[in-house]
């Protein structure tokens, strides 16, 4: 059975940290070898550390193209976009152009229009069809992955690569599918907390019953705290 491998650190900092690392040395390779790096980051509170100690490295920004995985369908500038903690670190703090921070269209009026357009966007940037260098996804206590979320339609579409989820914690979202996530060269996880323990055992384990486990595994790494890990240490 198939399965990410696992690099544990002894806290989430330290976890994050490798976890930067990780993705300079990808971009710095991707951007070595094509001449440009497009690199998909989801959001939330555990990627945090991983951007501001991303922000410290010394990489070609100017051929980095930034992609979202996935986006709520809240105003600009709010604090559950996303896009609020992209602009806030590595579009303020490092010289990535505007214009390379590609942003998920969430306030159109028109949802499913807006998805297939930002679908084409990558298809016109990185290859039809879209190939990513590196994308970096979370994990939920409930095994979802970007918006891609248990019972959800979008998780079994394999025809588009971005989609638009039913509502899910106060949203709807727009989210890379299946398909993008596994074209990608390489998917880097990074899963800290106790809380995240018995769903990364189940990915490690190659559970494909929760939708992270359904993402392809070859080329992936799980960075992860000892509190997160210790479901796996104990079995």
């Amino acid at each position: 059975m198939s399965a990410p491998r696992l690099e544990t650190r002894g806290d989430a900092g330290a976890a994050a940290r490798a976890a930067a690392r990780f993705v300079a040395a990808g971009v710095r390779r991707a951007v070595a070898e094509r001449g440009l790096a497009a690199v998909a980051f989801s959001g939330g509170s555990t990627p945090l550390t991983m951007l501001e100690a991303l922000v410290a490295e010394d990489l070609p920004w100017a051929s980095l193209h930034v992609v979202q995985v996935d986006e709520r369908t809240a105003p600009h500038g709010h604090a559950d976009r996303n896009l609020t903690q992209l602009e806030e670190t590595l579009l303020a703090k490092t010289p990535l152009a505007a214009d390379n921070l590609h942003a998920m269209p969430v306030q159109e009026a028109d949802l499913e229009r807006a998805a297939a357009r930002y679908a084409a966007l990558l298809a016109e940037r990185f290859g039809t069809p879209a190939v990513l260098d590196l994308v970096h996804l979370g994990l939920g206590d409930d095994g979802h992955t970007a918006s891609l979320v248990p019972d959800d339609p979008a998780l079994a579409l394999t025809d588009c690569d971005v989609a638009v989820s039913g509502e899910y914690r106060g949203y709807r979202r727009m989210t890379l599918t299946l398909p993008i996530l596994d074209r990608a060269r390489q998917r880097l996880w990074l899963v800290t907390g106790a809380g995240k323990s018995a769903m990364l055992a189940r990915l490690v384990a190659g559970d494909r019953s929760i939708p992270a486990g359904r993402v392809q595994a070859r080329d992936a790494v799980v960075f992860a705290d000892e509190a997160a890990a210790r479901a796996i240490d104990s079995a």
